[in-house]
């Protein structure tokens, strides 16, 4: 998908992006690649896959939930920033917190949101199980987003708590989402979530499978959680 198909696809879903917006994904892609080797963001450097399989990917989630008012998203181990910075490009009054545990990739992150001069974005060094138990950020976000970080039983213990009640955890899945939620169902009602949608799709040009996954916070997460750093994935919730 190169940045004329990458446009083109947007604009099926009422998407439309400026020459200033497609100018900042040109920027982006030009120092993700250079960033790239330094230090391990990536393993898909090409044009057109990063187009496609990380840009449309993140920006995916707009398809299946309305982002066009302003809300508050936390994006949990953004890595190189996906997909919370593409959908800022794309929605500039969002207000958007990144939370990852590598300093490198927040360095990256400070660095790209200067270049392409992005307003109300905010970058945490923090483990998201520390994140989450934070008071000044507990409960306080009104979208969690995730995009292929842990199972979803992990995840929900990552992000539930960082979502305020009557917000939304989306989650960036595969093929793989109906097995996961399945294993989840526990976790997630624990944890104060209702699961309201679970939308698959394919990626055009390469038709896999990629779901969106909707849960709604309906109750306050119980104090205890999220557990220590490391405990949610050694030990999920059952």
């Amino acid at each position: 998908m190169n940045p004329e198909q990458f446009k083109q696809a947007l604009q099926k879903y009422h998407i439309e992006l400026s020459e200033e917006q497609m100018e900042q994904f040109s920027i982006y892609y030009q120092m993700l690649v250079e960033w790239n080797e330094k230090i391990n963001l990536t393993a898909i450097t090409e044009e057109k896959e990063v187009y496609l399989k990380h840009f449309y990917d993140s920006i995916s989630a707009a398809f299946y939930y309305d982002l066009t008012l302003p809300k508050h998203i936390c994006d949990v181990g953004a890595g190189a920033g996906f997909p919370s910075i593409p959908l800022k490009i794309c929605f500039p009054h969002l207000e958007i917190t990144i939370v990852d545990s590598l300093q490198k990739r927040i360095k990256f992150l400070n660095e790209l949101a200067t270049a392409l001069k992005l307003k109300d974005v905010h970058f945490h060094h923090s483990r998201a199980e520390d994140f989450g138990r934070n008071k000044e950020f507990r409960e306080k976000f009104d979208i969690v987003i995730a995009r292929a970080v842990a199972r979803m039983s992990v995840l929900s213990e990552l992000c539930l708590p960082l979502c305020k009640v009557t917000g939304s955890f989306i989650a960036l899945k595969g093929a793989q989402s109906i097995e996961e939620l399945a294993d989840s169902k526990a976790a997630i009602h624990i944890l104060g979530g209702e699961v309201v949608g679970n939308e698959s799709f394919t990626l055009p040009m390469e038709d896999s499978e990629r779901s969106i996954v909707i849960i709604d916070k309906v109750r306050q997460t119980p104090k205890k959680y999220p557990r220590k750093p490391g405990m949610p994935n050694r030990n999920p919730i059952q």
